[in-house]
């Protein structure tokens, strides 16, 4: 697969990446955060701002791999 398709598909990918994950992140800390002391909120709310950058950074991992070399013409 070459670099410009990667880079399109891993485009496509991280927007449905953000699309899906912070409502979902939304919904569970308004359901179950919003009750809890302050030290429980801080890390339930820092654990949802830093959890989606695990996924993220293995896609734009692949999606930045350079292109493998060409064939080399036969003779």
């Amino acid at each position: 697969m070459r670099s410009r398709t990667r880079k399109l598909i891993g485009t496509i990918l991280m927007l449905l990446l953000v699309l899906i994950y912070f409502p979902i992140a939304v919904e569970i800390s308004s359901a179950w955060l919003i009750e809890a002391s302050g030290p429980v909120q801080l890390f339930g709310y820092l654990f949802a701002g830093f959890a989606w950058i695990l996924p993220a950074g293995y896609l734009i991992k692949w999606m930045s791999r350079s292109d493998p070399p060409p064939y080399p013409p036969s003779a």
